[in-house]
């Protein structure tokens, strides 16, 4: 089994991941943090998939995809948070001035799950955010405790999840999900400073 991840630059395979069965269905798309909140109401059905089509045709698209044997499994949703509806938002805090990027969807496919995806997509975003030169790379996840999370809401991810690849908890936020309370978590992607002192 072997997973890669890839920059979300195919439409398709985003719309396979986080799309509607039907085109005219009103789905999130990932585009509710992506985009202003004026444009998100605005956008209908098939003009939400021309959006997406649009962002993956920018520099930097608009996630990182997980593919299993050549055939995408899972989403990461990825940006300059700057470029994000988490530059405005008033329950989720700013920890310092950085220019950090924003992980804050995960979806894996159904019938794919427990297979240790959801890992190898954040550890493919941090990497791709690196490399695309971010400071730190945040997530809001719930802090549920180990407790079960509604399915439906499990796409922020939990605190464990980010823990255990190497992210920590920066601030707490004044957002709340399927009854848990959302935290902000943080990994720092600078080169620790060389001491000049010899030993």
């Amino acid at each position: 089994m072997s997973i890669e991840v890839r920059p979300a630059t195919e439409f398709d395979d985003v719309a396979t991941l986080v799309g509607p069965k039907k085109p005219t269905s009103n789905v999130c798309f990932c585009l509710s943090y992506r985009i202003g909140s004026k444009e998100n109401v605005a956008l209908k059905g098939p003009e939400r998939a021309d959006r997406v089509r649009e962002l993956c045709h920018q520099d930097p698209p608009p996630g990182v995809i997980a593919y299993l044997d050549g055939e995408p499994v899972g989403w990461a949703a990825l940006h300059p948070r700057s470029e994000t509806s988490f530059a405005r938002n008033r329950l989720i805090p700013h920890v310092d001035d950085l220019d950090v990027w924003s992980l804050w969807c995960l979806r894996v496919r159904p019938g794919h799950r427990k297979q240790g995806i959801s890992h190898a997509l954040i550890d493919g975003a941090v990497a791709y955010a690196r490399k695309r030169g971010a400071p730190a790379v945040e997530a809001y996840p719930v802090d549920n405790g180990g407790k079960q999370v509604n399915l439906t809401m499990a796409y922020v991810g939990t605190r464990g999840l980010f823990e255990s690849a190497g992210f920590t908890k920066a601030a707490d936020t004044g957002s709340v999900l399927d009854g848990f309370p959302r935290v902000l978590m943080r990994l720092d992607l600078r080169k620790p400073k060389k001491s000049s002192k010899k030993t």
